[in-house]
């Protein structure tokens, strides 16, 4: 968990209560909000991990449980749905009056490129972008991606089977952790270890806000 003291908060949105938790800095200028995947929730490590760092450097960090999630649901919905309800708990990301980036980790990192322009995101954090479904190249979702007009930083495991950081198009390398899968878990047997594989994701996540 964060040093910081987080609180949580139900955001209703025309599909369903979302709920928001707050990992809030001291003296912050920035918003950093994320959503998670459809296999999983805010406990995904990314998440937590930069939940844990990011505060004491001036950001707060806000984890975005989509209404399918709160409701106990194991399905994700269509993603016209998850957008939806992104778009309408976005006032109360924006409530600090401050800069809010969107981002999330897979599904939640496309929720965050589909809407980043229309809600006036500064910027959007893509964690492990499933570019592609498993074994399927020639499905590619690289274009949600490149129709983001505003930065755009990606994060992905140099062994994602749902897009490996060689397989992106020019304009959105990725930064790589090495040997990380989905959710940047690394084997036992490589040679960086599962804590200095955070460290990379949460140190080039926090180079690139300042």
């Amino acid at each position: 968990m964060s040093t910081s003291t987080s609180t949580s908060e139900l955001v209703a949105t025309p599909v369903g209560d979302a709920r928001v938790t707050w990992h809030p800095a001291a003296r912050p200028h920035t918003v950093l909000a994320l959503g998670h995947g459809a296999g999983g929730g805010i406990e995904a490590r990314d998440l937590r991990a930069l939940a844990d760092a990011l505060p004491a450097q001036g950001v707060t960090v806000a984890l975005v449980e989509q209404p399918w999630r709160v409701a106990g649901k194991r399905v994700a919905p269509a993603p016209k749905t998850l957008d939806a309800a992104w778009t309408a708990l976005w006032p109360t990301l924006t409530r600090p009056g401050l800069p809010v980036i969107a981002g999330g980790r897979s599904a939640g990192a496309r929720v965050a490129c589909r809407t980043a322009d229309d809600l006036g995101a500064k910027a959007v954090l893509a964690l492990s972008f499933p570019l592609h479904p498993p074994g399927r190249p020639d499905s590619s979702r690289a274009d949600e991606l490149l129709a983001v007009k505003v930065p755009v930083l990606v994060v992905q495991g140099g062994r994602d089977p749902f897009g490996r950081p060689e397989e992106f198009p020019p304009g959105a390398t990725p930064v790589e952790v090495p040997h990380g899968d989905h959710g940047f878990a690394v084997p036992k047997r490589a040679d960086v270890g599962q804590e200095e594989a955070l460290e990379i994701l949460t140190s080039a996540v926090a180079d690139w806000l300042r």
